[in-house]
């Protein structure tokens, strides 16, 4: 069969899950075992259509292009066409098919009807491909084509968009789609996606070939993420003139959640710089061990894009890359920042999805931005793994939702179409992709939740958020509560990182228990105390009972109770507020939400 013709393409379970050293982008010599696993599928079943889900960072360029030079080879199809998202993608996979040997046109425009001689295809937006239906149906049929879906959820961003890629590329002989989130937060059909019911009846978008983030880990695919959590009081006056004031992530309604989390994000007040000179830290620390590492701010908008940047360039003395995907040379400030050891790069969507610039290793979530599908891409930057050892540190707001996906990233998720639109069940703001799109504007994102003005946001350290698991009893920033977690070397295995936690973590508590000043009569007598563990130890039980049935993460089920119950984290609440999460959980098991 095909397959066996390929050289590294024999039995995955005979091939180490990774290499030592990683592969060039895009190049195909070097295959890691899901890759081979992946191709010995395709060209033993031949499908017309095949849909590969593989997490950011795990190498899904590098497995098309396998496909595609094999494809040629064999005269199964004489040309190849790759769609991608944005106009810095069409130029990153002509480079990397170059590596194969596949030549591909970036600057194929509609006008042109045909791609120039010597090229084997041409790699195109999903912009295009909507502009002008007929003509790339025309060039579809005029060949054996390849298609090459990348990020294939975008060709379900409107209904203008998937009709068009259906007309456009239904005569390929052949379809590869590949996307490493498989879901959208609307019900958008994908293009070419098969559909079938779960057990539910909910109709759930079905992959040929699945690689999560999970398992990629187990295999030192990509990197572990340390997910370093701020809080603070927000302060703001609304349309109506009243001042309103919260604290960061906690229970609140939906309209004061949001509004607080967007003072948090405004360049005038104190969090944001005060976030920003805490990751530039942690990025020091992380380069004494890589030493090209870098960091990327993923920003809401243009305005704010340019006034965090300004921000860093004021704390490190150096400007930082910008780049807004609507200005001329994004493309080329990218590759640059890629080829440099520059410090900072400062992106509003450009960057979030697909771009490959492997040295980022520290990155800041300042975007209101908080369906699924944007935060795992987002996060997707910064986990592509070079070396084991290396860790991605990020930067959040305590916002519940945030919290949530990220307590839950080795979660594979796929995309439901019988769902009510837009469904927000965490009770927050969730932006979907149009909505992300008109936020890039300048005009954007000030608009999107109303009217107001922030007057105040103070920035204090929340926690460490790592592999399910809660680090930290908080901190003012500087303060040695916050520096024990930034200053976690840079090159550390999984294990070592869950034991340096642990003992940062107990290194905090003494230090409380130590400065505590001391207390004439204490509130709670020693039965009070005893009762007071033995909740504490019964909602601990109940919590991982409920983790158990549930595979929901320890960490997420403590966050879920906050919410529903109120109060900080388990170490700090009231015997009542411990009570009443217990309560809350019992009243789970038994159905009642």
């Amino acid at each position: 069969m095909a397959a066996e013709r390929l050289p590294g393409t024999s039995a995955a379970e005979q091939l180490p899950p990774a290499f030592p050293e990683r592969a060039a982008w895009g190049t195909a010599g070097k295959l890691r075992a899901w890759q081979a696993e992946a191709l010995e599928q395709y060209f033993r079943d031949q499908p017309k259509d095949f849909l590969a889900v593989a997490t950011p960072g795990a190498g899904k360029t590098t497995f098309a292009l396998r496909v595609a030079a094999e494809l040629l080879a064999q005269r199964v199809v004489n040309r190849v066409t790759v769609v991608a998202p944005t106009e810095h993608l069409k130029v990153q996979w002509a480079d990397s098919a170059s590596r194969v040997g596949i030549k591909l046109d970036p600057h194929f425009k509609n006008a042109q009807g045909k791609h120039a001689p010597g090229y084997h295809g041409v790699a195109i937006t999903y912009a295009q491909v909507a502009a002008k239906p007929v003509l790339h149906h025309n060039r579809t049929a005029a060949g054996r084509t390849l298609v090459i879906l990348d990020e294939v959820h975008h060709g379900g961003d409107a209904l203008s968009w998937g009709d068009a890629v259906r007309e456009a590329f239904g005569p390929a002989v052949r379809r590869l789609s590949l996307t490493g989130t498989p879901f959208r937060s609307d019900t958008s059909p994908i293009p070419f996606v098969t559909y079938a019911p779960d057990e539910n009846g909910i109709r759930t978008s079905v992959a040929d070939y699945s690689y999560g983030y999970g398992r990629a880990l187990k295999d030192s695919v990509v990197r572990p993420v340390l997910f370093l959590t701020y809080a603070g009081t927000m302060s703001w006056r609304t349309k109506a003139g009243d001042e309103m004031s919260h604290v960061l992530g906690e229970e609140t309604t939906k309209d004061i959640n949001s509004q607080a989390w967007r003072t948090a994000l405004d360049p005038g007040g104190d969090w944001i710089p005060a976030v920003l000179k805490a990751a530039d830290r942690r990025l020091t620390e992380v380069r004494r061990t890589v030493h090209d590492a870098g960091g990327l701010v993923i920003a809401t908008d243009q305005d704010n894009a340019r006034a965090y940047a300004k921000v860093l360039r004021e704390l490190t003395g150096e400007a930082p890359t910008v780049v807004l995907s609507d200005e001329a040379g994004a493309s080329a400030r990218i590759e640059k920042f890629q080829n440099s050891t520059d410090r900072w790069m400062v992106a509003v969507r450009m960057v979030s999805e697909g771009v490959d610039v492997p040295r980022l290793c520290v990155g800041v979530y300042a975007t209101s931005s908080a369906t699924p599908l944007f935060f795992a891409q987002a996060i997707g930057r910064f986990v592509r793994a070079r070396k084991r050892g290396e860790t991605a540190s990020v930067f959040l707001p305590s916002v519940p939702i945030l919290l949530a996906l990220a307590n839950t990233m080795e979660v594979e998720r796929e995309h439901a179409l019988d769902r009510p639109k837009n469904e927000d069940e965490n009770d927050v703001v969730v932006f979907d992709d149009e909505a992300m799109e008109q936020a890039n504007r300048e005009e954007g994102a000030s608009d999107q939740l109303g009217s107001f003005e922030a007057l105040g946001a103070e920035a204090l350290f929340d926690r460490v958020l790592f592999d399910g698991g809660e680090f930290g009893t908080g901190g003012a920033v500087g303060s040695e509560d916050e520096l024990d977690f930034i200053g976690i070397p840079g090159l550390l295995e999984p294990d070592q990182v869950h034991e340096l936690l642990r003992t940062q973590q107990a290194r905090q508590a003494k230090r409380k228990t130590d400065t505590a000043p001391p207390t004439p009569e204490p509130e709670l007598s020693e039965l009070d105390h005893r009762a007071m563990k033995e909740e504490r130890n019964q909602l601990q039980s109940l919590v991982g009972a409920w983790s158990r049935r549930t595979g929901t993460p320890h960490a997420t089920v403590h966050v879920e109770l906050r919410k529903a119950c109120g109060g900080p984290a388990v170490a700090q609440a009231t015997q009542e507020q411990i009570q009443a999460r217990i309560k809350k959980l019992q009243g789970w098991f038994v159905g009642k939400k």
